[in-house]
């Protein structure tokens, strides 16, 4: 064998160890996938937060919020968060993001269940818990 077909057999063999490795790599980056049950509990939640939030309600929003709620590093109580806190999270275009957007499954370490929504540099945390899914907290998506 030349050493020209020697290269090109070396480097076929080397790019499939690579797709290979970065085939394994995508699989183990994906997000687990939720029980059914706790599936079809957060779609039936989301369903009715995104109507809430579609209309603009501040109640409707407020009554499926688990308070207090964590925004910008501090707890926030009703008050707080029907007044100022929700017209800083629920812009236009975040009350936009929450009706397309894809919510990512994930389970802590201490077994609690929560979906994650990401909308531009804000993230919106669901957890359930006891009473069901609830709205937790936001962020900045970093």
């Amino acid at each position: 064998m030349s050493l020209s077909r020697r290269r090109t057999a070396f480097a076929a063999a080397c790019g499939i160890v690579l797709a290979a490795f970065s085939a394994a790599g995508a699989q183990a980056q994906r997000a687990p996938a939720a029980p059914p049950a706790i599936a079809a509990e957060f779609r039936q939640f989301i369903g009715s937060f995104r109507q809430a939030v579609q209309a603009n309600d501040r109640s409707a929003v407020t009554a499926l919020t688990r308070l207090p709620m964590l925004h910008a590093s501090d707890l926030h109580d009703r008050a707080a968060f029907e007044g100022r806190v929700y017209r800083q999270i629920f812009t236009a275009r975040n009350r936009s993001c929450l009706q397309t957007a894809r919510p990512v499954y994930d389970r802590s370490g201490d077994g609690t269940e929560s979906y994650t929504i990401l909308c531009g540099d804000m993230f919106f945390l669901f957890t359930k818990k006891e009473d069901g899914f609830r709205f937790a907290e936001t962020g900045e998506n970093d």
